[in-house]
């Protein structure tokens, strides 16, 4: 049985002036965002072996502060080809992680997260519409997979077992707020 935590960065900072995309920091309802989600990864014993990230500041700074909620730092295997990352380029990724690993953090972005979840989740179910609804910032979805080694991921199901929102943990944080 193999696990792999998806969570997709926390909102950035659009206002801010960087001069690339890969640049743009998160911005204040971003960071409470992150630390919310770090809190519920302590609160419900979500643990992982292994984590990799897209190196975007954006992705780093969610890792932080998911950290400061979490009272573990998370030091991910950084890895470029996850910026922006297409499906492909995601189960490649997955693919190669080691299988020592039993339980692994991917963060990332969307649309790629979110197809990557679609894509392996092909059972009905509320969850995975509310994952074809929308797939916030800082939105952590938590898919199983009964496979021995990871290099049979992108050839299996997976159970999606949560789909949590930052809204879902304190409704300041939704869209509305």
């Amino acid at each position: 049985m193999k696990t792999l935590l998806v969570l997709r960065h926390a909102k950035s900072g659009w206002d801010d002036p960087v001069a690339r995309d890969f640049d743009r920091p998160l911005n204040p309802k971003g960071q409470r965002a992150a630390v919310a989600m770090g809190r519920y990864l302590r609160a419900e014993g979500l643990r992982f072996d292994h984590a990799i990230a897209s190196p975007a500041v954006r992705v780093q700074e969610t890792l932080v502060q998911v950290s400061n909620g979490y009272g573990e730092t998370i030091a991910p295997a950084w890895d470029k080809r996850l910026y922006l990352a297409s499906l492909g380029t995601l189960l490649d990724a997955i693919e190669a992680l080691p299988d020592t690993a039993d339980v692994v953090l991917l963060s990332g972005h969307n649309p790629g997260l979110e197809e990557l979840v679609l894509d392996r989740v092909s059972a009905p179910g509320p969850l995975r519409d509310e994952v074809e609804q929308k797939y916030p910032t800082a939105t952590l979805a938590v898919l199983r997979f009964d496979i021995e080694h990871w290099a049979e991921a992108s050839g299996a199901d997976a159970e999606l077992v949560r789909f949590v929102r930052p809204r879902d943990l304190d409704p300041s944080l939704g869209p509305d707020a």
